[in-house]
């Protein structure tokens, strides 16, 4: 059962997971994109055959940007509420600091 404090905190997370999760899936698939370019380079190979690459790659690289992307946007997300002193406004509430951070 979600209280108000897990809808606050789940609300919170969502747009930098969201934002987290691409940049890391962008960053993975061009360093994987710079690593094979030479392959692609001077073969004829039209732009659907490579973006084709791309998009199959990034399927591969989402197991290893998602880990990223939750551990930069809990970052993100509970520094934000630290800087807003609402982390200071749970603790005064009586919540204890592993009940609101547990998943």
């Amino acid at each position: 059962m979600f209280k108000k404090l897990d809808k606050l905190i789940v609300k919170a997370f969502i747009g930098p997971f969201i934002a987290t999760f691409f940049i890391t899936l962008m960053v993975l698939v061009m360093q994987f994109f710079w690593l094979y370019i030479d392959d692609f380079v001077g073969k004829g190979l039209g732009i659907d055959v490579v973006l084709k690459f791309i998009w199959y790659q990034s399927a591969v690289l989402v197991p290893l940007a998602l880990p990223l992307a939750v551990l930069l946007s809990s970052l993100m997300t509970f520094g934000n509420l630290g800087e807003s002193f609402e982390l200071v406004a749970i603790k005064s509430a009586g919540i204890s600091l592993l009940r609101f951070m547990r998943p």
